[in-house]
């Protein structure tokens, strides 16, 4: 490898980790340091949130937490990453069930569900949200999710219409999950009773078939 690739592949990617540790001991490390993160921004919010706080909660040094987390946007990232990859399961989960056009509807009911429930769940997701909007190198990261999430849900309606042209399917998948996720993080700023009425009421507007599509 030369010099000049071999500098590239220790510069982390923007928003990420640094590294990810292999030996026990350093996992252990890694992983106090961003379930501190989680409670302190679960506390404070991502905006107040320090490194130094950090440091003070995980006993952590500076050192190895630069180590691992170049700044404040890596640990969010990991972070990020982390509940993303939940989000993408149930998202397969929910579109597994997907055989015909009459089943559409309802999948895409139930990821508006499950996406409530795991805010709803996981409070310091509404924290990292917040902190992926604020930041180039985190909304590229959310931007990337987003794709994942079309893609699945091209994928499930592309086995039930096969014909859909692409362009047309791509075009459906993007607004679809993107109302989605609006949606559902305009409910977690809401009363749960409020949130739910709210997402009751935007559930009837999702698509029922795919009409005008194929």
């Amino acid at each position: 490898m030369s010099r000049r690739k071999a500098a590239a592949a220790e510069v982390p990617l923007p928003g990420l980790a640094r590294l990810a540790p292999t030996q026990q001991r350093s996992r252990e490390r890694f992983e106090r340091i961003l379930a501190c993160a989680a409670e302190i921004m679960a506390e404070k919010g991502s905006e107040a949130f320090r490194m130094s706080d950090v440091v003070a909660r995980s006993g952590v040094a500076f050192g190895s937490l630069y180590q691992y987390f170049p700044d404040k946007a890596a640990i969010i990232g990991t972070l990020a990453e982390r509940h993303n990859a939940v989000g993408r399961d149930c998202v397969r989960r929910d579109l597994a069930a997907v055989a015909t056009a009459r089943d559409l509807h309802p999948a895409l009911c139930r990821i508006v569900d499950s996406y409530y429930e795991m805010f709803m769940r996981e409070p310091v997701m509404r924290d990292i949200w917040q902190a992926t909007q604020a930041d180039r190198a985190l909304q590229k990261l959310d931007a990337d999710d987003m794709a994942v999430l079309s893609g699945l849900l091209s994928d499930a309606i592309r086995r039930i219409a096969p014909d859909m042209p692409t362009a047309a399917l791509a075009t459906f998948s993007a607004l679809t999950m993107t109302l989605i996720a609006a949606a559902v993080r305009h409910a977690i700023a809401l009363p749960p009773r409020k949130a739910r009425q709210a997402l009751t009421q935007f559930k009837t507007m999702l698509p029922h078939d795919l009409a005008g599509l194929t």
